[in-house]
């Protein structure tokens, strides 16, 4: 069922544990994937705001993603949990979460797309594309790398950095069919009017999708 939703999916976005309110409206705006990601808040406050997000993506057939903790996404019952290159390696993921929970993991060039693709990771993201606040003192790798992705891993891939509706259309003509965000929806005044903005700018997605 997770594989299923993960193949059609094409909005994805991340939280912090004080962004539930967003979230919730993004999803029934159409985001398709949620992932809780905070690194501030207690065991206690992830555990509880991933419970509400697993109540909120239930009610919108969406999938929620833990960052970097394996048991927290097991404690609230997520369909997966999502690790960059200096968490846990996917494998040691695998063997905590088991087959049934999916994984993906942050890529930034060409080696680790290709590392990725030989791992036992469902999907990946790539990125930043453009210059983000999220990644302060992180070089954008611009389009290059989803146009890389393409070629370099038949996984699904999500294009994340500095992405909202103006931009996607440019992403998704470089490649991918598919988003991650952050700022583009949560500090948006309107999170839902910020996300059918961005399903419909990934209307031409359905051509290049995977």
């Amino acid at each position: 069922m997770s594989a299923r939703r993960l193949d059609t999916a094409r909005l994805y976005l991340i939280v912090a544990a004080d962004r539930i309110a967003a979230a919730t409206a993004a999803l029934a705006a159409g985001v398709h994937v949620v992932q809780l990601r905070d690194k501030h808040a207690g065991d206690d406050d992830l555990v509880e705001a991933g419970r509400t997000l697993r109540r909120a993506c239930d009610r919108h057939d969406a999938l929620l993603i833990v960052n970097d903790r394996p048991d927290v996404a097991l404690a609230c019952g997520a369909d997966g949990v999502h690790v960059g290159q200096d968490d846990e390696p996917v494998e040691s993921v695998r063997a905590l979460v088991g087959e049934d929970l999916l994984i993906g993991i942050s890529t930034h060039t060409p080696d680790q797309i290709a590392a990725a693709d030989s791992s036992t990771a469902d999907y990946l993201g790539v990125g930043p594309i453009f210059a983000t606040p999220t990644k302060p003192g992180v070089e954008p790798v611009g389009l290059e790398l989803v146009r890389a992705a393409k070629t370099l891993t038949s996984k699904p891939f999500f294009a994340i950095g500095g992405i909202d509706a103006h931009t996607a259309p440019a992403v998704v003509d470089a490649g991918a069919s598919r988003v991650a965000v952050v700022r583009a929806i949560c500090d948006a005044d309107d999170p839902a009017t910020a996300a059918r903005d961005l399903v419909e700018s990934l209307k031409g997605a359905t051509a290049v999708a995977q």
